[in-house]
């Protein structure tokens, strides 16, 4: 009993250190306990090489659709500043019109200032006969419409020329703000494009060569939807032969203004292997509606800069009626377009990282076409 009650005074007057070191030790020994009990994390889930390329895909179209912005921010910023030139040299020529009026009102004040004024009535008194005096007077009334003249065409200057120098200053302000949207859509390009490249450039080499894969595989399945097209129009040619044929009808011929689609086709195929560079339209290098509007000018026909607008242009055909030619665009925004050729096929400048090229125009999704002549 004796010994029991020791070993309890010992244990009771312990240091405090020592007590600490024990209450540590055992807090870790639980913690280890736990930490060895519980399931070690999962690893986060990596993308599939399919979600890649979607991925990929999906940025180099939002890339695209920045790259239309940008143009139409380009197109407009360019006209604008045209505008804001022509303003001042209008305000710059009003400006001297108004100093001109001046120099001669200034000319009149000092002609006043050297005859001391209007002295109508001296004049009167001094006068050798009717006549000097009419003569005189004559002169005087002369003089004071020329006078007033100069005075009104002054008012009028200095009015056209404040006016003209509001304008220019509006103008200017509108410029300023363009060329910040301007500065914005050129970001936003390089925003999306960068988040592409970084998103490729992850990738392992063997995850590269999967990616590959897949691309070449649906390449061959869009060729193979585009050769069942051409198989379709090789059809509805025949077709169409054998009908005027059996009713004695002459066989259908070429289309109207069938020399500008050929003309602009026949530019578009010179610029095959071009880099594609967005916001470029030549002649070095495209992007998708700069190419376009370079082929159409090559054929005589002018086509606005953005996809947004050449989609406006010209007669909407369906897909089952296309021609070599009509301009297709894609997506449901439209803001891709390419140029058919016939046989499925178009030529295009895809995206940044590619030439211009013959492709399938089941490569992308199909949103419509305009024949532009």
């Amino acid at each position: 009993m004796a010994t029991h009650r020791k070993a309890r005074t010992a244990i009771l007057t312990a240091p405090r250190t020592a007590v600490g070191l024990t209450t540590a030790a055992l807090a870790t020994v639980t913690l280890f306990s736990e930490t060895a009990g519980a399931a070690p994390a999962a690893p986060a889930p990596q993308p599939s090489i399919a979600e890649v390329k979607a991925k990929v895909d999906s940025l180099m179209h939002q890339a695209e659709v920045a790259t239309e912005k940008y143009n139409g921010a380009k197109e407009t910023t360019a006209q604008q500043n045209a505008t804001v030139n022509k303003l001042l040299a209008q305000a710059a020529q009003k400006t001297q019109a108004l100093n001109d009026s001046r120099r001669v009102l200034g000319q009149y004040a000092a002609a006043q200032y050297r005859s001391g004024g209007d002295d109508s009535t001296g004049r009167y008194l001094m006068a050798t006969d009717p006549q000097s005096l009419l003569d005189q007077s004559h002169l005087t009334s002369l003089l004071g419409k020329r006078q007033k003249t100069a005075v009104e065409s002054y008012r009028v200057q200095q009015a056209a020329a404040t006016q003209q120098r509001i304008e220019a200053a509006k103008s200017l302000a509108t410029l300023t703000t363009q060329q910040a949207q301007l500065r914005t859509a050129k970001a936003d390009v390089q925003t999306k494009l960068g988040a592409a490249q970084q998103l490729l450039n992850s990738l392992t080499a063997q995850e590269k060569a999967r990616l590959a894969a897949l691309q070449a595989k649906q390449e061959a399945e869009a060729k193979k939807k585009a050769a069942a097209i051409a198989a379709q129009e090789k059809a509805k040619a025949a077709a169409a032969a054998k009908a005027a044929a059996k009713s004695g009808a002459k066989a259908p011929t070429t289309p109207a203004n069938s020399s500008v689609a050929a003309k602009a086709i026949a530019f578009a195929h010179d610029q095959l292997g071009k880099p594609y560079v967005w916001g470029a339209t030549g002649p070095s290098s495209f992007d998708c509606s700069g190419l376009t509007q370079a082929a159409y000018k090559a054929a005589g026909i002018t086509l606005p800069r953005t996809t947004g607008e050449q989609v406006g242009v010209g007669t909407r055909v369906s897909q089952s009626d296309l021609e070599p030619g009509d301009l297709i665009f894609f997506y449901s925004d439209h803001s891709h377009v390419g140029i058919y050729i016939g046989e499925g096929n178009m030529i295009h400048a895809p995206h940044t990282g590619t030439v211009v090229k013959v492709a399938p125009i089941t490569e992308m999704p199909f949103y419509g076409a305009v024949r532009p002549y």
